[in-house]
């Protein structure tokens, strides 16, 4: 028995109007879908996080670049380690300039990397 690579991966034979890089898949019942698609109308799946708790990658970078050197920026990500040291250091213009290069690099990740890695 020969064992195939894509065996349990769906095909998109049955969805011709979906193309490669428009596909994901439902977790639920692996059905093929468009990546906009919010839920799997076959099973019902949502694909969608819960908005409470989550954090703008946006409103995150924002604050690194206009008020890093005080550590807001790492309060809003839930890192208040992180933000008293920024705080107690904000004299040294230090944590200002590491604070800009963050708010860069926030703006730089995609979406979901923001929320994997902070929520």
């Amino acid at each position: 028995m020969t064992h195939d690579a894509t065996h349990h991966e769906p095909h998109l034979d049955h969805e011709p109007h979906l193309k490669e890089g428009e596909t994901k898949y439902c977790p639920g019942c692996g059905k093929a879908l468009h990546v906009s698609a919010v839920a799997c109308p076959a099973c019902g799946a949502s694909f969608e996080r819960p908005l409470l708790g989550s954090r703008n990658r946006v409103i995150a970078a924002l604050l690194a670049i206009f008020l890093g050197g005080f550590g807001i920026h790492k309060f809003y990500l839930g890192q208040k380690g992180w933000g008293l040291v920024y705080l107690l250091f904000f004299w040294t213009v230090i944590p200002g300039i590491v604070g800009f290069i963050e708010g860069i690099i926030y703006l730089c990740m995609s979406d979901e990397r923001f929320t994997e890695k902070y929520g």
